[in-house]
């Protein structure tokens, strides 16, 4: 039986495990790092604690703030999908948008990150 697979007890199929971590211990991992590095993160709507996806909110303070949501590209590699064509907008704005997707999908976590030149410790690529 390959190593991945998990036996059920009545039979030989086996099924492939999950390994990612939960939302919620991801999540703060992530803004632990943002306050080792000295940079204000703040959970703006708590989701599901499991398996709830994020929306990040890149707050560039005078310039404006950037979204953006948690995706898996083909490969299953985590990234990034720009909202709002990946301009950035006014707070207010931004604000608008995260408050249709809380209501579209209540499971969402939202996770504002406030750096100059829009660092943020959540790894993967801008698709």
């Amino acid at each position: 039986m390959p190593a991945a697979c998990s036996q059920r007890p009545q039979g030989n199929d086996c099924f492939m495990t999950d390994d990612r971590l939960p939302s919620e211990l991801w999540i703060k991992a992530h803004l632990r790092r943002c306050f080792a590095e000295g940079v204000p993160a703040t959970v703006l709507h708590r989701g599901e604690k499991n398996s709830g996806t994020l929306l990040l909110k890149l707050n560039l303070f005078g310039q404006g703030c950037r979204l953006l949501s948690q995706m898996r590209d083909f490969d299953g590699q985590m990234g990034w999908l720009p909202a709002l064509k990946g301009a950035l907008v006014e707070e207010s704005a931004a604000d608008g948008y995260i408050e249709k997707a809380v209501a579209r999908d209540p499971d969402l976590w939202v996770v504002e990150v406030e750096h100059r030149d829009g660092w943020h410790p959540f790894e993967g690529k801008i698709l």
